[in-house]
């Protein structure tokens, strides 16, 4: 194992909670709070419901899944689950400067191995951290192959750190459990997005799978070659894997910090044509009838997210004219508004047809540092406007207030709790360092489920 690994290793080993700025602290439980809101609701999504009963109808316990009546499953099942339903609906955090969905793919895993070791909320606070730093600096040194998508690529890795973590394992551990999951990372395609392939949340889910799996495999004696990391993300999964800048500035820059949360409920690089298409549509109050045709211009990467056809509820997350439709006919993009409904409405059927997306290159240019698009919106009667951003609302220049991501949390836990249960939640979460065992939250859970 190269030593930029192993120094990564030992600083998720041996990093305490009381080492962490109270800044990055306050942040993590957070994106925990955003997370976790965006499981349960994903959690209710059919296909996820399915395989729900199907994994559980054969029983085993050591875990919760986090779904309305909180069934028990094995370790590795419930976080499998957690991780699939959290992806389903597309609204998980990521990383800014680089591919990856951190959060999503290590909190499912380490809530189960938390859950079956009876860790407690620092424990587990400092695995979820420590995980997602990991993850982010192996993202950031690792070059996908180009229909690669990240779910179950270099984040694996770290949500395997974040369960040695847990676990209780030593650097030598934690090297080891890194070094067994790389025999575990997959290779999902992002052309599952277009044909709406919703195996896409599989891979997704199978890093938290890795969570629970790797440091079992690492206690009961399996080997692991050195350098396994190294190889796995630069020769076979990747086409590059950098070790140079991995362990920069490990301590006090805190990866965490440069996330982005997302409010609308379709893929991020969509999310600029959105704020732009906002903003025109606040000028000109346009009726749906009244729109003549939507021109986008953006980057490269949000410019081939232009099927005005989308084939089902997952797909239609990666189409921005069924997003941009969505926002002109229902007032935004959330969760509630880009539902499975949105597809079949026949004023977004007939106007998602009338938006025209296209790549310019001055933009793409200055992509991923920032993320530009412009929207034109021409009515029939010959008014027209343009508005042009840099980035997304929500980017470093303009970030979202944490009290815009607590409404999203309140709004998606709404789905699955009382009222009252939302805000016990809420609370619980900001004080997740103070938890005895997992039955702070998960007691929560089943007190305060919604009648259905």
């Amino acid at each position: 194992m190269g030593k930029q690994v192993e120094a990564l290793a030992q600083f998720v080993a041996e990093t305490q909670w009381d080492d962490v700025p109270p800044d990055v602290q306050r942040h993590a439980k957070l994106v925990v709070l955003d997370t976790l809101g965006v499981m349960l609701a994903g959690a209710g999504r059919p296909e996820v419901c399915e395989l729900r009963t199907r994994m559980l109808a054969g029983g085993g316990s050591g875990a919760t899944v986090l779904a309305p009546g909180w069934p028990s499953g094995d370790v590795r099942t419930a976080a499998l689950l957690n991780g699939i339903g959290g992806r389903s609906i597309e609204l998980c955090e990521g990383l800014r400067l680089v591919s990856g969905q951190p959060a999503i793919q290590i909190l499912p895993g380490v809530l189960a191995v938390g859950e079956q070791a009876r860790s407690t909320g620092r424990e587990m606070l400092s695995g979820f951290l420590l995980g997602y730093d990991v993850a982010a600096r192996l993202c950031m040194g690792f070059t996908a192959r180009p229909l690669a998508h990240q779910n179950g690529q270099a984040t694996m890795l770290g949500a395997a750190a974040a369960g040695a973590r847990v676990r209780g394992l030593d650097a030598a551990g934690v090297s080891l459990a890194m070094r067994i999951a790389t025999v575990l990372v997959l290779t999902p395609s992002y052309n599952n997005v277009v044909a709406g392939a919703t195996a896409l949340n599989v891979a997704g889910g199978m890093s938290s799978f890795a969570a629970a799996l790797a440091p079992d495999l690492a206690l009961a004696g399996f080997g692991a070659q050195e350098g396994a990391v190294e190889e796995a993300l630069g020769e076979l999964v990747g086409s590059g894997f950098e070790v140079a800048h991995l362990v920069d500035a490990l301590g006090s820059r805190w990866e965490i910090m440069r996330n982005y949360f997302r409010l609308y409920a379709c893929c991020n690089p969509v999310h600029p044509a959105l704020d732009a298409l906002q903003h025109v549509l606040g000028e000109l109050k346009p009726a749906p009838s009244d729109i003549e045709r939507i021109d986008i211009a953006t980057y490269r990467f949000a410019s081939v997210m232009r099927n005005p056809d989308p084939p089902n509820y997952f797909a239609s997350k990666y189409s921005l004219p069924h997003a941009a439709a969505t926002m002109v006919v229902r007032g935004g993009a959330s969760h509630a508004m880009l539902d499975d409904t949105a597809l079949a409405d026949p004023q977004i059927v007939a106007l998602r047809h009338r938006v025209t997306i296209s790549e310019d290159p001055a933009m793409s240019a200055l992509a991923p540092k920032l993320r530009p698009a412009r929207v034109t919106l021409s009515l029939k009667g010959g008014r027209a406007a343009t508005y042009e951003v840099s980035s997304h609302r929500g980017d470093f220049h303009d970030p979202f207030a944490d009290s815009e991501v607590r409404a999203k949390y309140r709004a998606l836990a709404g789905e699955v709790l009382t009222g009252e249960g939302v805000a016990a939640v809420e609370r619980a979460v900001d004080r997740f360092e103070d938890w005895t065992t997992t039955s702070e939250l998960l007691d929560l859970l089943r007190r305060h489920t919604r009648a259905r």
